[in-house]
């Protein structure tokens, strides 16, 4: 699976049945195998994130694995710093969510903006996606001021039956690639 690189991060795929490892057994030895990179953080293994999500999908079917988890890794120390995935293939609109998390250590020091640049520039040349959506909790401020200042639009409010009340943001694909990958 390509490599996504942005200014300071690489993001890496993880494969399918290194995800389901991760998840199931809480060890990410098999999906470090050979990798230049190490997870000190343990990311992903303490805090599963989306893996209890995306782990039913990817057994359902594993192609669907292409739009799921990778982890950020700092170039500078090659170490994982955070992880990011789409909630799942485009769906009959076309539309991509995203989520991910930042380790505590390295928030508030652009890491988010640079993993929702990199995933969504890779995404938005895929076929198919026609919008990037972002849902977030209302009192999130940090992560409403950073879609904010990507400008997409808010769309209203959602209750997620796990993290309860959401503001939801979209932009067009088309609007993403003019406003940012036509620089």
């Amino acid at each position: 699976m390509n490599l996504i690189q942005t200014p300071r991060l690489d993001l890496h795929h993880i494969e399918a049945d290194d995800l389901i490892e991760l998840f199931e057994k809480r060890n990410d030895s098999k999906a470090l195998a050979g990798k230049a990179f190490t997870n000190p953080l343990r990311v992903l293994i303490d805090f599963q994130g989306p893996l209890a999500w995306r782990v039913p999908q990817v057994k359902q079917d594993p192609s669907v694995n292409k739009w799921f988890v990778r982890w950020a890794v700092l170039r500078s120390t090659q170490e994982v710093i955070a992880s990011a995935s789409f909630h799942g293939a485009p769906d009959e609109n076309g539309m991509m969510e995203i989520g991910l998390g930042v380790e505590s250590a390295y928030q508030r020091q652009g890491f988010g903006k640079e993993i929702l640049q990199g995933m969504w520039g890779w995404v938005v040349t895929e076929p198919g996606v026609n919008t990037l959506r972002y849902s977030v909790s209302p009192t999130n401020s940090a992560s409403i001021a950073l879609i904010n200042s990507f400008g997409f639009k808010f769309m209203g409010e959602q209750l997620d039956e796990v993290d309860g009340p959401e503001n939801v943001y979209e932009m067009s694909a088309d609007e993403y690639r003019k406003k940012f990958l036509s620089r």
